[in-house]
C-alpha cells in the first residue's frame, strides 16, 4: 500500500497535533431511479457538508446506458467529483455509504437499479487489494461513464497501474455516454 501525501498540502490534526496528508479523491456519482438529478445534486451537497472534505471540481452530467445491469434497467445520470480530503479511506467510504443510504440505496443485488451510487475511484496514490477495499476501483478503467466525466475535469488524470485516463477512454470508447447540456451540477 502507498499513502504518499501531497508534499504541498498538509493539515494538522487538532487531537494529536500530528499532520494528516491531504489527498485528492475521485468520486463517481450515478443514479438511475427516482429524481436522478436531485440525487446527484444532493450527494454533492452532502459531500460539501462533510468535515475534512473540500470539493474541487464537478463534471458535466452524462446520460449513460447501464453497464452489466439487469435487462430493462433505466439509463443513469453520471458525474465525477474531485475532492481534497484528510479523511482516512475508511471514514470516506463510511460517509459515501451513509449518503447513499439517505437516498434509499439498498446493497442487495449487484448492479441493480439504484437511486444513488457513489464510488471511490482513487484516493491519492493509495493502493489496496483486499476483500474490504480495492483501490483504484477495479473496473473504472473499463467504464466510459467514469472515464469521460473524469477526463473532462482532469485531462491529465491517470489510474495507478492502468495508465492515462485519456488513453483508457480512447480504448473503451464513448458509446452510450451523452452529455446533458440541460443539467448543471453545482459545488455549493
Amino acid at each position: 500500500m502507498s499513502e504518499t501525501p501531497n508534499p504541498y498540502m498538509v493539515e494538522s490534526d487538532p487531537l494529536t497535533g500530528g499532520m494528516r496528508p491531504i489527498r485528492t479523491a475521485v468520486l463517481s456519482l450515478g443514479s438511475n431511479l427516482g429524481d436522478r438529478f436531485a440525487a446527484l445534486q444532493g450527494a454533492i451537497g452532502a459531500l460539501a457538508d462533510t468535515p475534512d472534505v473540500r470539493l474541487v471540481a464537478v463534471s458535466s452530467v452524462y446520460e449513460t446506458t447501464p453497464v452489466d445491469a439487469p435487462d430493462g434497467s433505466p439509463d443513469f445520470l453520471n458525474a465525477v467529483v474531485l475532492a481534497d480530503t484528510t479523511l482516512s479511506v475508511a471514514a470516506l467510504l463510511d460517509r459515501l455509504h451513509a449518503i447513499e443510504t439517505t437516498y434509499g440505496r439498498e446493497r442487495e443485488e449487484t448492479n441493480a437499479p439504484r437511486p444513488l451510487d457513489l464510488d471511490l475511484i482513487v484516493l491519492g496514490d493509495r493502493l489496496s487489494d483486499t476483500d474490504e477495499l480495492r483501490l483504484p476501483h477495479p473496473r473504472a478503467h473499463e467504464r466510459a461513464f467514469v472515464l469521460v466525466p473524469w477526463h473532462e475535469v482532469d485531462s491529465g488524470a491517470r489510474i495507478p497501474g492502468r495508465g492515462a485516463v485519456a488513453d483508457l477512454m480512447a480504448a473503451v470508447g464513448t458509446a452510450g455516454v451523452a452529455r446533458r447540456q440541460d443539467l448543471v451540477l453545482h459545488l455549493d
